[in-house]
């Protein structure tokens, strides 16, 4: 495809490094009892490694000069569907309701532009694949996997780690991109936790957290004052912290404990 015509509005940067793609699914360890979701699967160098493997792979691309190229492709093959839409409009749970598989995974070579709002739907719309390995922007990785007071600790960083154990492993030069990304990438692997702590109210969690870092510079006095905080006070003291704490110096497991406190009081 030398003349294809890439779209930055699609974020389209193929990944060329051979090397590369099959270490991103060797890591990953698909067998024939899992089912792998891809969100861009371009002109399908990781794609061609994941489908024979696999149980079943659904791809959702959303460039539809691409849809061709990629059944040409894969012609061999009877075990993939490919969907072309746009993955944030899709009813994913309908379309995998249709296969049967142990394993649920996604694998892929994210576009930038909506990393986020694919792993949002993933947790909003209950989807939760067993394993996530995926290809980021470095910078976003940072931040999924940030540490407790770092300054890349943030929101999704602590709804992530309350549904999934975290792990960089490895960085991938701008280099290796066609066109050349402006930035480097880092592949991270998030694998579902078997045992998540109790929430009894996963709503007031979510927008607990959303709340405590609305404004990143203010206090947890500050950003929580529509909420009891009395009650907030007494959960923090027990870790030394106070309501003049920010959010990004307070751990999941506390965010959960002052979620339930709060509950306790509806």
């Amino acid at each position: 495809m030398s003349s294809f015509s890439f779209k930055k509005s699609l974020g389209q940067n193929f990944l060329m490094d051979k090397n590369i793609i099959h270490n991103i699914v060797d890591k990953a360890s698909i067998d024939r009892d899992t089912l792998v979701i891809e969100v861009g699967p371009g002109q399908g160098a990781i794609t061609k490694e994941i489908v024979p493997r696999a149980k079943y792979t659904v791809l959702y691309e959303i460039d539809n000069r691409l849809e061709k190229y990629l059944n040409k492709e894969l012609e061999m093959y009877d075990n993939y569907k490919l969907i072309i839409n746009d993955f944030l409009k899709e009813d994913v749970n309908k379309e995998i309701s249709n296969y049967e598989y142990s394993k649920l995974y996604l694998v892929a070579n994210l576009p930038y532009y909506i990393t986020t709002p694919i792993i949002s739907k993933l947790i909003d719309d209950n989807i939760m694949p067993d394993k996530i390995v995926i290809m980021i922007q470095k910078e976003v990785a940072q931040r999924y996997s940030a540490k407790v007071g770092s300054k890349d600790y943030g929101s999704l960083t602590v709804f992530l780690n309350y549904y999934y154990d975290i792990v960089k492993l490895f960085d991938v030069s701008r280099n290796c991109f066609n066109p050349k990304p402006n930035v480097d990438s880092t592949v991270i692997c998030m694998t579902k936790k078997n045992d998540t702590l109790y929430v009894k109210n996963m709503y007031l969690f979510n927008k607990i957290i959303k709340d405590s870092f609305k404004y990143k510079r203010k206090t947890i006095r500050n950003n929580l004052k529509g909420y009891n905080l009395d009650i907030i006070e007494s959960v923090l003291m027990n870790y030394n912290l106070s309501l003049n704490s920010r959010a990004e110096n307070i751990k999941m497991e506390i965010f959960v404990e002052i979620a339930n406190a709060l509950s306790n009081k509806h």
